[in-house]
């Protein structure tokens, strides 16, 4: 049987925080940082970082859909973000640290829509769910210090990943 592999993309703030919550599953077989949804060919960390490019940064995550599905990848992704947030997450701010799902095909875009539908009825939020949902761009993968960054430099992980609120935010709502 031949292995199907596919892809997902998700901004949800700091790429750095994006990274572990999808790395630890079955069937994910990678989960890259970098940047999409901008006008800048090839950006790099300092231009995305003005604010100008029009990217977010975001993870591409590979995986078989044999094994885990698009639909459990997106409700792991709900899971690392606040959807009520247009300026960005938690304590990253811009344009470029905006939360969404960009979709590959019109069932990924089905889904996302679906599940964007399932978290506004839930009445977890207070607030309006303003996670866009878009067509996946090219994908430009970040500077290689970027990527794996929670495994490669475990305590600054931890010490920007503790600064930011997420956490807590996340334990309070889920």
């Amino acid at each position: 049987m031949s292995k199907q592999i596919k892809r997902a993309t998700f901004a949800g703030g700091c790429f750095w925080c994006m990274v572990k919550p999808f790395d630890q599953w079955d069937g994910i077989d990678q989960v890259i940082s970098g940047y999409t949804g901008g006008h800048l060919e090839n950006p790099t960390y300092e231009d995305v970082k003005t604010d100008t490019t029009g990217h977010y940064e975001a993870v591409e995550i590979t995986y078989n859909p044999e094994i885990i599905s698009y639909k459990d990848i997106v409700d792991i992704f709900w899971r690392q973000i606040d959807p009520t947030d247009a300026g960005g997450q938690f304590q990253d701010r811009g344009n470029s640290y905006r939360a969404a799902i960009f979709y590959h095909d019109q069932e990924q875009k089905r889904v996302a829509e679906a599940s964007k539908q399932e978290i506004e009825a839930s009445g977890r939020f207070s607030g309006p769910i303003v996670t866009e949902i878009l067509p996946a761009a090219t994908f430009y993968p970040a500077e290689n210090y970027h990527q794996d960054f929670y495994k490669k430099e475990k305590e600054a992980y931890e010490i920007d990943r503790a600064k930011s609120g997420r956490d807590e935010f996340l334990a309070e709502v889920w």
